[in-house]
């Protein structure tokens, strides 16, 4: 009997390939980073061969070091960086340029045009988003404008769009199927969230109708079976979800009014919304947070674009240290980490703020500034960045006395804590902080009856452990007050 589940989770950074008994418990994990490629400023892009390659060879690591036969995989889910656009052609099968990230700003003027032309309210009553070059759908209309060629080859019909999750299913299956989940479609900027369906209107005003658009599927479904060439076996492919609602999932975030938080290469904070479609009234976006038995779970969202990148940054960029688990000890020597902030605006700032023209900054450096207080500062920006987010949803009318984190950076006892006194509310970090690979681990074997229901999953979620504030009120306002303040310093207009 097939024992194993088998996540791809996709990410900004690296693919990762992590195999899960029944019970959620990881029995392997394999690894790999891949290049970003920087064009020009603001631009962000990947080679679409480096993600599937990635991909495959992670998902032929972890069988070979865990020596599990792939019959032995009962299904595979599939979560992937979001809003990241690939175009390529069906005849070929070939990428017609590099996939443009999520993070990518090329599109700024565009989105600016059509906010003047007034079309921003009728944009987010059927998308729940604001219109931003952080959504597929401008990256789409840039690609099809400006490399040769495409714009033809599409009105012939042998263009396709997809997210790299429809991308890396188109490879698995040698191109027998094309499609995506409720999740990934409702950050493309052309899914209406309230019909589930793709959006005439809006694909027609964006001029990108002649894009073969993926089928939208619930998040747990029949992908299709990948071909046995890859792994050595037939292996389906049943679920399918975003890594922000993939990390829901696997947070076991289920209740209307449970929230959570993923601090990967950005952070995202998504407070389940239940069978409402709420609309925030302070720049958080409405979203789907998964869509199940044809029943779809919205959720609210803020979007914070550098997190993880940020210490990335500081490793790369500055070398201020070789590991990032070199982090925590060196935060703790800070003697000015109450005064040194670090805004990471690498490529615009995302919720609450939604400007892309913003740049990063260093703000309170001294003589006497040490790399320990940088690298402070730049742990403590993902910590300010999410009570940017709470505070926001505070004002929608959302309030909480406990959030659920994961992510690569939670394993830091230093920022959980800071993030707690911050926020001033208990913070819960899993035995299982891969989160975001469990959740579509959980889809997946939801879909073939693995899993029972819902109620069956949240009772393998286990706390890890609970952090609760220890920082008094005052203290609590004067460090969020500088942030504040040196966050106006680098918005692009106010």
């Amino acid at each position: 009997m097939s024992q194993y589940l088998l996540a791809i989770d996709q990410g900004t950074t690296s693919s990762r390939a992590i195999i899960f008994d029944t019970k959620g418990v990881r029995v392997g994990q394999s690894q790999q980073e891949f290049p970003q490629i920087f064009p020009n400023d603001g631009w962000v892009e990947h080679d679409p061969e480096d993600l599937w390659q990635s991909t495959l060879a992670v998902c032929r690591n972890v069988l070979k070091d865990t020596d599990i036969d792939s019959s032995t995989v009962a299904s595979i889910g599939i979560t992937n960086q979001r809003e990241t656009t690939i175009l390529w052609d069906t005849e070929t099968g070939k990428p017609v340029y590099n996939a443009i990230v999520w993070q990518d700003r090329r599109t700024s003027e565009y989105c600016q045009a059509l906010v003047e032309q007034g079309h921003g309210d009728s944009v987010q009553a059927k998308t729940g988003l604001l219109i931003d070059p952080y959504f597929s759908a401008t990256k789409i209309r840039w690609i099809l404008e400006n490399v040769e060629g495409v714009k033809e080859r599409a009105k012939l019909g042998h263009i396709a769009f997809g997210t790299v999750d429809s991308y890396l299913l188109w490879q698995l299956t040698s191109g027998r199927y094309h499609r995506t989940d409720a999740t990934n479609a409702a950050r493309t900027m052309a899914f209406n969230i309230h019909t589930q369906q793709w959006d005439d209107e809006l694909i027609e005003l964006l001029g990108i109708g002649d894009v073969i658009f993926p089928q939208v599927m619930d998040s747990s479904d029949d992908f299709g079976v990948i071909d046995e060439q890859w792994l050595g076996a037939e292996i389906p492919v049943n679920g399918v979800a975003g890594d922000q609602q993939a990390a829901l999932v696997g947070q076991a975030c289920f209740t209307p009014g449970m929230v959570k938080s993923t601090y990967g290469t950005g952070c995202f904070l998504i407070l389940n919304t239940g069978d409402k479609a709420l609309t925030s009234e302070h720049k958080m976006l409405t979203t789907v947070g998964y869509r199940i038995n044809g029943q779809v779970t919205y959720a609210l969202e803020g979007s914070i674009f550098v997190a993880g990148a940020a210490i990335q940054w500081l490793r790369d960029g500055l070398k201020l240290f070789a590991d990032a688990s070199e982090t925590q000890s060196l935060a703790k020597q800070a003697l000015n980490a109450d005064t040194v902030y670090l805004v990471p605006a690498f490529t615009g700032l995302g919720a609450p703020y939604w400007d892309p023209d913003a740049r990063g900054a260093m703000i309170g450096l001294t003589r006497d500034t040490s790399a320990s207080d940088i690298v402070s500062a730049g742990l403590r920006s993902v910590c300010y960045q999410t009570k940017d987010l709470v505070d926001a949803m505070a004002q929608d009318g959302a309030n909480f006395e406990t959030l659920r984190v994961d992510g690569g950076m939670v394993v830091n006892d230093l920022v959980v804590q800071f993030l707690s006194d911050l926020l001033g509310i208990t913070v819960e970090r899993p035995k299982v902080t891969e989160t975001t690979a469990l959740g579509v681990a959980f889809l997946a074997g939801l879909r073939i009856g693995l899993y029972e229901s819902l109620d069956q999953i949240s009772e393998l979620w286990q706390s890890e452990h609970c952090f609760t504030p220890d920082m008094d009120e005052d203290n609590r306002h004067k460090l969020y007050d500088g942030w504040v303040d040196a966050v106006r310093r680098v918005r692009s207009s106010l």
